[in-house]
Parts: structure tokens; C-alpha cells; sequence
């Protein structure tokens, strides 16, 4: 397979998974209908809900979770293979996984990935997020076989430490793919320029399924779905509709732009940094 048609899901998710679930089901049979062979969701496309009761009452583990058995009758239904964006899973330990899953065209979930960095910051303006007291951090990278070849599993936050991604990507990553609900105010600074950083770095394609517009709380994520080729081209940007965007994406490009600029191939090792310098003069009795 050297063509694929990729769709990207963008929703508006709101705090009840029936509704959120009915939408991500439609616009799946959508991109289906117009030709994609491969259809990713946003990150939380089951529910964005604040505050960890909250959460966690919208959490269920994997065999039960009503979202994902729709995910995977829909993927069986059209024949598309699916990245189920994330949903929150409950583990025996009491926390949440934030979870990616990639669904076969028989609805057999393949590959799953927990995100692995926890999005715990205070923003200028007052917005607080403290993903770790709820979500336990993974600790795997994961890679999923695909029929066009790997594809690099990642979310959101994970954006921002590069070297994941070109782990990935000397792994045989064709794909990457990053589901976010990226916060309105980091996405109108950073979203576009980091992930055509991470398709330039690594020569592979990026596709970024994203939540868009004002959630439940007021918060806002900034939409803006995107599918990155391995030279940093923007082929699809789905501005900030719920809706879908999509591109016919050609894989022979990952090897060209890996041919061409071959720095996942020019490691090397370094000896961590030292501070150099001259020390600065101290005054007399200092």
C-alpha cells in the first residue's frame, strides 16, 4: 500500500458520552463514505469532563466502556481502520488511563496506548490542569502494525518532548499519530509549528485529530485538526468546525525525506553538559 486517504475527526465534546458518542459515530460513517481508509479521533471524544469525581464517574475499564464498543462496531461496520482518540479507562488502582486505542476494520483493538506525560501546568490567565492526580502516567511507547506500515501511538501533551517521537520514528514510524484537546490559548501559540516540527524531525506523516470550540466549563480547546506530510506541509487543517479534513497521503514520502535529510541515522553520543566560563568577581568580604 503505497496511497492512503486519512480522515480526522474534530468534536465538540461535552460531559455526557451518549451524545459525544453519537457524534464521533457519524462523522466516522462520513469520512468512511468519502474514501478514508484510516479515521482518527481527538483526544477525550467520549467525554470532556472537569474535575476528578466527575471524571472518574465517566471512567469505565476497557471491556465495559460503552464508547469503545461503539468504536469498534463502527470500524467493523465500514471497514476503516480507527484510532479511538482517548478515553478515560479505570484501573485496579483506583486512578484512570488516558487511552489510545487502534481498532482493526473487524473491530479488534490492536494496539493500545496510555499517555505518558501528564499535562500538570499553570497558564498565564489563570487555567490549572493537574492531569497526574487522576490519570496514572504510562510507561510504554507503543508502534501499531498497520497494512501501510507502523504507526508512532501518542497524545496531546506527549507533543512536547520530541524525543519520543524520534524514538518512534527509528522504530519504523510512518505515521505519528497525536490526539489533543489542546487549551485555545497553547494552541494559538505553538500547535501548528510543533507538529510540523514533529513531522520535519522524525520524516514521517503527523495526524493530529483535535477537539474544538467551549466545553462545559467555559474552558476552550482550539480545533484545528491536522494531517503534516514528512516535509512539514500542512495537507489538512480542519480550522475550528466540528466536522472532518482529510488527505490522500503518499507513503513513499516518509523514505524520500528520510533520504533526503537523514538525521535519524546521525546520532551521537555526547557528554552531558558542563558550565564553562569565567565565575563572576565577588566584592570584598562577600
Amino acid at each position: 500500500m503505497t496511497t492512503l486517504t486519512v480522515a480526522c475527526v474534530q468534536v465538540n465534546a461535552g460531559p455526557e458520552i451518549g451524545p459525544n458518542v453519537d457524534t464521533a459515530v457519524r462523522l466516522v460513517r462520513e469520512a468512511a463514505a468519502a474514501g478514508a481508509g484510516f479515521v482518527a479521533m481527538p483526544e477525550n471524544v467520549s467525554a470532556i469532563v472537569f474535575g476528578r469525581e466527575h471524571q472518574i464517574a465517566r471512567a469505565s475499564t476497557e471491556e465495559a466502556h460503552p464508547a469503545l464498543a461503539a468504536f469498534r462496531a463502527v470500524a467493523a461496520e465500514t471497514g476503516v481502520y480507527l484510532l479511538a482518540g482517548t478515553v478515560a479507562i479505570r484501573l485496579d488502582d483506583g486512578r484512570l488511563a488516558n487511552r489510545s486505542t487502534f481498532i482493526d476494520p473487524q473491530g479488534t483493538i490492536v494496539a493500545r496506548y496510555d499517555k505518558i506525560h501528564m499535562f500538570d501546568v499553570d497558564l498565564p490567565g489563570g487555567e490549572s490542569y493537574r492531569e497526574s492526580s487522576t490519570f496514572r502516567p504510562g510507561e510504554q511507547a507503543v508502534l501499531a502494525e498497520a497494512p501501510w506500515g507502523p504507526v508512532g501511538m501518542t497524545v496531546c501533551y506527549d507533543l512536547r518532548f520530541p524525543h519520543l517521537y524520534r524514538d518512534l520514528a527509528k522504530r519504523g514510524a510512518v505515521i505519528l499519530t497525536i490526539p489533543a484537546a489542546f487549551t485555545r490559548q497553547t494552541g494559538q501559540a505553538h500547535w501548528h509549528v510543533l507538529q510540523r516540527a514533529r513531522a520535519i524531525e522524525t520524516g514521517a506523516f503527523v495526524v493530529a485529530p483535535a477537539q474544538t470550540g467551549t466545553h462545559d466549563n467555559g474552558r476552550q480547546t482550539f480545533g484545528h485538526s491536522l494531517i503534516v506530510s514528512p516535509w512539514g506541509e500542512v495537507l489538512a487543517d480542519g480550522g475550528e468546525d466540528v466536522g472532518i479534513s482529510m488527505a490522500t497521503i503518499d507513503l513513499a514520502e516518509v523514505e524520500r525525506a528520510r533520504q533526503a535529510i537523514p538525521a535519524l541515522r546521525h546520532d551521537r553520543a555526547y557528554a552531558p553538559p558542563r558550565t564553562v566560563g569565567v565565575a563572576p568577581v565577588r566584592a570584598a568580604g562577600e
